[in-house]
């Protein structure tokens, strides 16, 4: 693990609220580093990262592309976005459990001994966590601009759609560090975060529109925040309406983390 450095004034027995800002900026960047030190030492925990955009863009252009859209050129321009809004919440699901085996494994006993500010070691998390986000929406646009994905709109909206997919993924982080600090085990993590993700991925409008779909379910979509952002980041890339989805996407990343967040550093320093 690669250490950080204190300065003079940082004792061990210092509390928390006295780590200055930059302080705490330092920390977190230490700890940031540890963690793709870590992905350096185990570049199979990429593979998600790296291998998932290309999986499902091919699975889902060629298996169902022909069947929802009649054309796999038109389904690749309505899908893409979508999955622009799915590959943040997917790689985060993944935090969780990895959070839960640190506390196994004895590395956050070491966290504990240092006077560094709890919230820096998820706030480092976090950070990685939208790196490996941004691997993953780069890795998609590219196969799907292989593909054959046309920007209707400018670059600049596509960097809209992006941003925003990344802001939509940093709430969940969040979301999935709460859920790894509350339950006991990796596998429990695992567990109840596919039943989270099932409903609200194929209970939206990432892959087919709501249109088709019973009354009950299409009222279910309307709420789903990932039927938001799909809406939003499709819009962004296609051309159309944007501001209502945006803003609701906005809130509902505010939101989330604004419950999340504070409640996953509490847990976090009750365990340390």
């Amino acid at each position: 693990m690669s250490a950080i450095t204190l300065s003079p004034v940082e004792r061990p027995d210092d509390a928390e609220g006295r780590i200055g800002l930059r302080a705490n900026l330092r920390h977190i960047g230490a700890l940031a580093r540890r963690n793709l030190m870590q992905i350096k030492a185990d570049p199979e925990s990429m593979f998600d990262a790296l291998l998932m955009p290309i999986i499902f863009t091919l699975l889902f252009v060629y298996v169902f592309g022909g069947a929802v859209s009649g054309s796999q050129h038109e389904y690749i321009q309505y899908m893409i976005p979508g999955l622009m809004a799915m590959m943040g919440m997917n790689i985060a699901m993944s935090v969780g459990s990895g959070i839960n085996s640190d506390f196994k494994t004895g590395v956050m006993d070491r966290f504990r001994t240092m006077p560094i500010a709890r919230s820096s070691v998820l706030v480092a998390k976090v950070v990685v966590e939208m790196g490996r986000m941004m691997v993953a929406t780069t890795i998609l646009l590219a196969m799907a601009f292989v593909l054959g994905l046309d920007v209707r709109t400018t670059p600049l909206h596509l960097l809209a759609a992006v941003a925003l997919a990344l802001a939509f993924g940093a709430s969940l982080v969040w979301t999935s560090m709460l859920l790894g600090l509350a339950v006991n085990s990796p596998q429990a993590v695992q567990g109840i975060g596919m039943l989270v993700l099932m409903p609200l991925q194929f209970g939206s409008s990432i892959f087919a529109p709501t249109s088709t779909m019973p009354g009950w379910l299409e009222s279910f979509t309307k709420i789903n925040p990932l039927s938001n952002l799909a809406d939003a980041c499709r819009n962004l890339v296609n051309g159309g309406p944007v501001a209502h989805s945006v803003w609701i996407t906005l809130a509902w990343s505010i939101g989330i983390t604004a419950v999340t967040a504070p409640l996953a550093v509490m847990r976090f320093r009750k365990k340390t």
